[in-house]
């Protein structure tokens, strides 16, 4: 089975006999909503291509980011933790592909073997840390040093070049649109990113690194610690 997850990739053919029958390709346009604040998660997805956003809503309709997934990972964790809902939302923000299954099959397969459920649980434990570290980083760091964050992860899973709309990038960054222009400006000022019709293009990654606080630093290398071929990071590269 050829795939891009991380996951997927790293199973060995009796893990993977029990996934395959169930798994099903599948588009993931941009803003396609795959799991519902509260409602039963009915499928989980593997993604191929593109960015997830676990997104949490307020009684007043502000919303912020607290997760990204791509490629590294699964969305549905809560149906691996045995739990059939979730209090936030999940949407695609950068559009791409990946592999649905049903959530009864994944929750049997996963009971047939503790290899499978391992490695799933290393990602969902990697993921916690994201979004611990996500916390911490909208109430202390300035949106510049987020800002820089959020695009050096998805770099991380979908390369230097991506669409990314203003509206996903003031919910990530949890702040208004014209904050989001504002710190667009200076990023691409420095010379840092390009940003034209919705389109990010990472001109200087290390750089841009620089700008980031060390929430980048700090969950990139849990993810490489605890996901396999988690290391497999682009190299950062500077603009000469």
């Amino acid at each position: 089975m050829e795939t891009r997850n991380l996951i997927l990739a790293s199973l060995a053919p009796p893990e993977e006999a029990l996934l395959r029958p169930h798994l099903k390709a599948v588009p993931l346009p941009l803003k396609t909503t795959l799991v519902r604040p509260d409602e039963d998660i009915t499928h989980v997805y593997f993604i191929e291509r593109g960015c997830a956003s676990l997104i949490n809503i307020l009684p007043d309709g502000e919303a912020v980011e607290v997760g990204t997934i791509g490629n590294e990972g699964m969305v549905g964790t809560p149906v691996l933790m045995e739990a059939a809902r979730m209090p936030l939302q999940c949407d695609v923000q950068i559009p791409g592909d990946g592999w649905r299954m049903p959530s009864g099959p994944f929750k049997e397969a996963v009971s047939r073997s503790d290899t499978l459920r391992g490695k799933l649980l290393r990602f969902t434990q990697a993921h916690f840390n994201q979004v611990a570290q996500s916390a911490a980083c909208n109430r202390l760091h300035t949106v510049e040093e987020r800002c820089a964050r959020w695009l050096l992860m998805c770099r991380d899973r979908v390369g230097d070049e991506f669409p990314l709309t203003q509206e996903y990038l003031a919910i990530m960054l949890g702040v208004r649109r014209a904050s989001v222009t504002i710190t667009a400006k200076l990023l691409q000022s420095a010379g840092f990113i390009r940003y034209t019709r919705g389109r990010i293009s990472i001109l200087d990654a290390a750089g841009l690194e620089d700008v980031a606080c060390d929430c980048y630093r700090i969950g990139r290398d849990e993810f490489r610690r605890l996901i396999p071929g988690g290391n497999e990071y682009p190299p950062l590269k500077r603009t000469p």
